[in-house]
């Protein structure tokens, strides 16, 4: 078994700015598949705080409800795993919040790690944000929905990590598995 450890990262989760399929900025809508998914990724690698970002307060109490239910309700009697996993959530209304909710906590800024499905000039690598992580500052790394978080949202980010790519040109992951993914490069313990 491995020790559990702070990793002093935080997951966020942008519905808004965000493009839909022919390009317009939009608010989209919440998954309840990634709030449980993501959650429980967030818990298995040791992240501090998981947060749905989302204006639209009908999103906002959905969140409420549904965590509601595997927090505080029935759920959480019956699967005390997926309470635990889904006590990392927090429901706020822009990325501003998430930095002042980290700051607040008595901590620096968080540094700001934008994915991305697309290559970008400021890419960085898994190695390199892997070696940056054991500083002392808080990191936290951005994730975003619908057809992907705006070019002014991620011009605004410290960092870029690079893509995840395989080995076809087909690269339209959900955000949960690319979240998964992401982890397990940064802190996975079975590296090949």
């Amino acid at each position: 078994m491995h020790p559990v450890r702070s990793n002093r990262v935080y997951l966020a989760l942008i519905h808004h700015p965000v493009y839909n399929k022919t390009g317009d900025v939009i608010a989209s809508a919440v998954s309840n598949l990634d709030l449980h998914d993501i959650s429980r990724a967030a818990k298995t690698y040791g992240v501090e705080a998981f947060y749905v970002v989302t204006p639209l307060s009908d999103q906002q109490e959905l969140v409420r409800r549904i965590i509601s239910h595997w927090t505080d309700g029935a759920g959480g009697k019956y699967n005390p795993d997926r309470k635990a996993a889904l006590e990392l959530v927090s429901i706020v209304a822009s990325l501003d919040a998430v930095v002042d909710d980290i700051a607040g906590n008595g901590q620096d800024k968080p540094v700001t790690v934008i994915t991305d499905a697309r290559p970008h000039r400021r890419n960085i690598s898994y190695g390199k944000l892997s070696e940056m992580l054991s500083s002392d500052r808080p990191f936290l790394l951005l994730f975003g929905t619908a057809w992907g978080l705006t070019q002014e949202f991620i011009e605004a980010a410290d960092y870029v990590l690079a893509p995840i790519m395989g080995p076809t040109d087909y690269n339209h992951l959900s955000v949960r598995s690319a979240t998964a993914i992401v982890l397990d490069r940064l802190f996975g313990t079975d590296k090949i």
